[in-house]
């Protein structure tokens, strides 16, 4: 092999591990959809939304129906406003609940979009009121704590008579 050969050989493999890279970066960032389809927009609002940010998935029954597109707080209720670009393929009923799920144990969060049963569709700009705030880890083990702290101070078991 001369070393010209070589030297393209080695440029290529250069090349290929910047496009890995390159790919990688982009589905850490949930950049990866470039789909540049027809969109809806809906808005839920959620007592807790956890770690959710924009451009996480929406998701039903598992695939990816559309993205965040932004979060904000409400002044007045208090409560976080997310809107959401729905792919236009996908309609769901107008009784649809929509919750904040983590992938996995300690995954990124997602919108899940759980369809009802009514004959009537969500239209752009609709609101879904049927909604789930996300669980926080850190609350979940601090009432384990709370719980077991208290038992501990009760003795364990109830008062006898």
């Amino acid at each position: 092999m001369s070393k010209r050969n070589l030297e393209i050989l080695v440029g290529l493999f250069v090349l290929l591990g910047l496009a890995a890279l390159v790919f990688v970066a982009l589905k850490a960032a949930n950049l990866t959809s470039f789909s540049n389809g027809a969109t809806y927009t809906l808005t839920a609002r959620f007592d807790n939304i956890g770690g959710l940010k924009p451009r996480a998935p929406v998701r039903s029954a598992g695939v990816v129906v559309g993205r965040v597109t932004s979060i904000r707080l409400d002044p007045q209720t208090f409560q976080g406003v997310v809107s959401m670009e729905v792919q236009r393929g996908y309609e769901f009923p107008k009784d649809t609940s929509a919750k904040i799920l983590t992938a996995g144990l300690l995954g990124d969060q997602y919108i899940g979009l759980e369809p009802g049963g009514d004959e009537k569709n969500l239209a752009a700009g609709d609101v879904i009121t049927q909604t789930q705030s996300a669980v926080v880890l850190e609350n979940l083990i601090g009432q384990f704590l709370f719980n077991k702290a208290a038992e501990a101070g009760s003795g364990g078991e109830a008062a006898k008579p």
